[in-house]
């Protein structure tokens, strides 16, 4: 399966300045498969190192931080030459070593001839003590759960790449939507984590999907219980498990009230904290007003909750195929939740920033779903399930901000002034292309 951070991976190869890579990213995404891949693809020779089923390795670190001994020493341990330009050095759960993290900086110091990538979860980075990641000697890299269009390219991978050649108007959206939105309803059960995806296509089968994304989820939950505190560990679960039911309501903010009545906001804040830390969740801020930057208004204690996965959110809110490909009327709340989920993620993989959303005091609450900043324009995005149709919300937006970029995403194929759900991925490129009609 092609994943796009790839293109990123080969353009360092041949970088002459280039520093150690670090891959973060949530487990079971897919990182050690990327870059064993890189490997076997642009290199004469791999040495591939988990830190974690090797303390011998972790050892050598621990000895000294010296890239000529490391090498040398690693050398023998695998029996193999590393020859720089030709050898690729892959140091595969990079948390379960601390000293491993602070070498990195100095291979880029003294040795920045030698390929060398790192990958670890947020989990064992972010979250272990003492782990320290020498910023501005490394180049952090994160690697998400595969977004539609890899879903799409690991499926259909000449219909994924006409998209990405033909714009977004007209063919081939008009001509393939049928596909579109079928693959569309697969990428809301299935998700993006690249085991589930392998198992879809090659058994198409839903209880398959569903045993596997209950696996991780349980990896997941245990995870939680070996680095978080005995106290935080409950409160971590009970966040995690209410999100989908607060994201279906038609008020979508986050109230810790819901999750337990005993337990309010001083109670369950540093849990969220952890899972946002851990990749897990993304916390979106409200705002008042669409300031620079956009932080300047956000009310820390009025938020959304999303999940880092689709595929997760419907496995752990328990929603049901047929709630995805039912008539669009039927499951609105269900529908909408899961196609924000999508937005988010994306934003999120694209733009690496905060995202935050704003909502009107008048009664009937417009809610603009999303606000992120590209380049010199605050993005304000209202997020559709179905047909676009009316955007009272993104109405109100506008008449009172009058922003000079903005996105109604929904599954029209057909008009100029709306992002197919579809080519969301691709929302960089639209914006460069798209100017708000004023």
């Amino acid at each position: 399966m092609q994943r796009l951070l790839m293109d990123r991976l080969i353009e360092w190869k041949d970088e002459p300045s280039r520093k150690p890579v670090l891959i973060q990213g949530i487990g079971k995404c897919g990182k050690t498969y990327l870059l064993r891949e890189f490997g076997e693809k642009f290199f004469k020779d791999v040495l591939y190192f988990n830190l974690k089923e090797n303390r011998h390795i972790v050892d050598l670190f621990d000895q000294t931080l010296g890239p000529a001994i490391i090498i040398k020493n690693l050398s023998i341990f695998s029996e193999k030459d590393i020859v720089p330009g030709e050898t690729l050095i892959i140091l595969d759960d990079i948390g379960a070593g601390d000293k491993v993290l602070e070498s990195l900086r100095y291979f880029y110091e003294e040795a920045p001839d030698y390929h060398i990538v790192a990958a670890g979860s947020y989990l064992d980075v972010a979250l272990r003590q003492g782990s320290s990641i020498p910023v501005g000697q490394v180049e952090l890299l994160t690697l998400y759960p595969m977004n539609f269009y890899e879903f799409l390219l690991a499926q259909s991978p000449m219909l994924a790449m006409h998209l990405k050649e033909s714009g977004f108007r007209g063919e081939p959206y008009n001509t393939f939507k049928k596909q579109l939105t079928e693959k569309f309803y697969d990428y809301q059960i299935v998700g993006g984590m690249p085991e589930v995806v392998q198992s879809w296509i090659e058994t198409k089968s839903i209880e398959t999907v569903d045993k596997l994304q209950t696996q991780i989820i349980k990896g997941f939950e245990s995870d939680f219980m070996e680095l978080a505190s005995i106290t935080m560990l409950p409160k971590i679960i009970a966040i995690w498990n209410n999100i989908p039911s607060q994201l279906i309501k038609g008020n979508r903010k986050f109230m810790f009230s819901k999750v337990k009545k005993t337990w309010r906001a001083k109670d369950l804040d540093d849990a969220m904290h952890w899972m946002v830390r851990a990749g897990i969740i993304y916390k979106i801020e409200h705002i008042e007003k669409p300031e620079v930057p956009l932080s300047s208004t956000a009310n820390p204690a009025h938020f959304k909750l999303y999940m880092c996965d689709v595929g997760l959110l419907r496995r752990i809110g328990q929603f049901h195929t047929s709630m995805i490909i039912s008539g669009i009327n039927d499951y609105p709340l269900v529908k909408s939740s899961l196609a924000e989920n999508i937005v988010c993620t994306e934003l999120k993989r694209i733009y690496e920033q905060e995202l935050y959303y704003w909502s009107a005091e008048n009664p009937g609450r417009a809610e603009v779903d999303f606000i992120f900043r590209d380049g010199e324009f605050n993005i304000p995005v209202e997020v559709k399930a179905g047909k676009a149709g009316r955007a009272r919300s993104l109405g109100q937006y506008i008449t009172r901000f009058a922003p000079k970029k903005y996105v109604l995403t929904g599954t029209d194929t057909d008009k100029e002034d709306i992002l197919p759900l579809f080519a969301v991925w691709n929302i960089k490129e639209w914006l460069n292309i798209y100017t708000a009609p004023f």
